[in-house]
C-alpha cells in the first residue's frame, strides 16, 4: 500500500496523482435544526402577511362592520308590557317623543295681509295670483306691478318682502304657496308681506301641495330618539 493511500481505505482507494477521493463530510445536526426552524418562520410570516391584507382589503369583515356600526342605536326587539298594561320598549318611548312634540300654532291665512307684486313682463300676472290667494283664505292688500327697486330685477321664484318683526310663522304659511320663494326684510312697522314675483316663477303651488305642507307646518315630525 503506497504512503499517499488514506488510513482506513484498506487499499481500496490508491492516490495516483491524477485525481483525489472525494470525503464527503457529516452534516452538522446543528445546521439541520436551524434551517427548520427558519422554515417555519418564514411560512408563519407569509401566513400572517396574507393575513393582513384579507383584512385590509375584505371591507364587510365583522369586525370593521362591529366598529362602523359602534355609533348606530341598536336594533330594539320588542319588551314585554309592564305590570299595568302600559306599553314598555321603543313603541312606548316612540308615542311618548310624538306626544311630548305639540303641535304649532300657525297663523290663519285670513290673518296674513299679502301684496302682490309683479317683477316680470307677464301682463295682469300680480292680479292673477292675487285672485287665486283670495280664494285659498288670504286678506289681499296691494295688488300691482314691482317697486323700481325689484322690477325686472327678481331672476328666482318670487321674495317675501316684509317686516324684520312679522312672526316667522306668517313667512312660512305664505311661502307653502309660492315653491322657491326667498325671504327678505325691510324698515317696515307693519305686520303686511309682500309676494314678488320672479322672472322664474310660473305658478303657485297646487292647492292640495299647499295644504299638505301647511299640514307639515303645524305637526312637525318628532325628533328622533338618542340611544
Amino acid at each position: 500500500m503506497s504512503m499517499l493511500t488514506p488510513p482506513g481505505m484498506g487499499g481500496k482507494y490508491r492516490v495516483t496523482g491524477a485525481a483525489y477521493p472525494r470525503m464527503s463530510r457529516k452534516r452538522s445536526r446543528r445546521r439541520i435544526v436551524f434551517a427548520v426552524l427558519g422554515s417555519v418562520l418564514a411560512l408563519a410570516l407569509l401566513g400572517y402577511g396574507a393575513l393582513q391584507l384579507i383584512d385590509v382589503f375584505q371591507g364587510d369583515s365583522p369586525k370593521r362592520n362591529t366598529a362602523a356600526g359602534a355609533k348606530d342605536c341598536p336594533t330594539t326587539a320588542a319588551k314585554p308590557a309592564a305590570k299595568d298594561g302600559s306599553k314598555a320598549g321603543p313603541e312606548a318611548a316612540t308615542t311618548a317623543s310624538a306626544a311630548a312634540q305639540p303641535a304649532v300654532v300657525l297663523p290663519k291665512p285670513g290673518d296674513i295681509t299679502v301684496n302682490v307684486y309683479n317683477a316680470t313682463p307677464r301682463a295682469g300676472l300680480a292680479k292673477a295670483v292675487g285672485d287665486e290667494l283670495a280664494k285659498r283664505g288670504f286678506a289681499i292688500g296691494h295688488v300691482g306691478n314691482a317697486p323700481a327697486d325689484f322690477d325686472k330685477k327678481v331672476p328666482g321664484a318670487a321674495i317675501l318682502l316684509g317686516s324684520p318683526t312679522t312672526d316667522k310663522a306668517a313667512y312660512s304659511v305664505l311661502g307653502t304657496q309660492v315653491v322657491g320663494a326667498t325671504l327678505q326684510t325691510d324698515a317696515r312697522e307693519t305686520a303686511d308681506i309682500d309676494l314678488i314675483l320672479g322672472d322664474a316663477f310660473k305658478e303657485l303651488s297646487t292647492k292640495e301641495d299647499a295644504d299638505k305642507a301647511l299640514a307639515a307646518l303645524a305637526n312637525p315630525a318628532p325628533a328622533p330618539a338618542k340611544c
